[in-house]
């Protein structure tokens, strides 16, 4: 009578090690291709960009809402910053805000009006961004003028185009800068970016950059 193996399920030991290794690699590649196809889809799949009020810094022909708790009649539902930075507001009078965060736009107002109404509550948002942007032209989703409300670079302000076409030239990418009255040419190729090969080519926008995608 022949002994029964000692190995479960007949296996020899170095058909259980190939087997392992086989399940290994085939779990390696399908991480590999999750890690690939979600690298692929950062553009097609543009996730949400949270960007905090505070940050911003209020520039010249940005549109404001001041509200003033309780005074309808000195609140601002939309006031715009004049090309000299001031905004006019009853009791206060012509203050300037350019230069400055809501936050700290609401401890100016406050202090102003608190020999006028005593405590008071201003809240200070920005409606309208409209002294820095950057455009994005080429092929993209969504083409056009984006605010620039905190720092962004060239895949940040392509994900918000609502990312490329499958007719763009990734390789080819330009940002068009005017630096100090001269016009400046980057180069990005965004192939190399997407894939964390060139991440200093990724550059940071400044307000006026042009992003073209061809």
């Amino acid at each position: 009578m022949r002994d029964k193996p000692i190995y479960g399920g007949g296996k020899s030991p170095l058909t259980a090690v190939f087997t392992s290794l086989g399940m290994m690699l085939c779990c390696g590649a399908t991480l590999f291709a999750q890690q690939k196809s979600t690298a692929a889809d950062i553009v097609a799949k543009p996730p949400a960009i949270a960007v905090q009020e505070h940050e911003y810094v209020v520039g010249e022909s940005d549109v404001l809402r001041i509200n003033v708790w309780k005074e309808p009649e000195i609140s601002q539902s939309s006031i715009a910053v004049r090309p000299d930075g001031m905004i006019s507001m009853p009791l206060v009078g012509v203050v300037k805000v350019s230069g400055m965060t809501p936050s700290e736009i609401q401890d100016m107002l406050t202090n102003k009006l608190q020999r006028f109404i005593g405590k008071s509550e201003v809240t200070v948002t920005v409606v309208e961004v409209r002294s820095k942007s950057v455009y994005l032209t080429g092929e993209v989703g969504k083409p056009g003028v984006y605010p620039l409300v905190a720092n962004m670079n060239v895949v940040q302000l392509v994900i918000k185009g609502g990312g490329l076409t499958p007719y763009a030239h990734k390789r080819s990418v330009t940002v068009l800068r005017n630096s100090n009255g001269s016009p400046e040419k980057i180069k990005v190729d965004l192939a190399k970016v997407l894939r964390g090969d060139a991440p200093e080519q990724n550059v940071e926008l400044l307000p006026g950059d042009t992003v073209v995608v061809p």
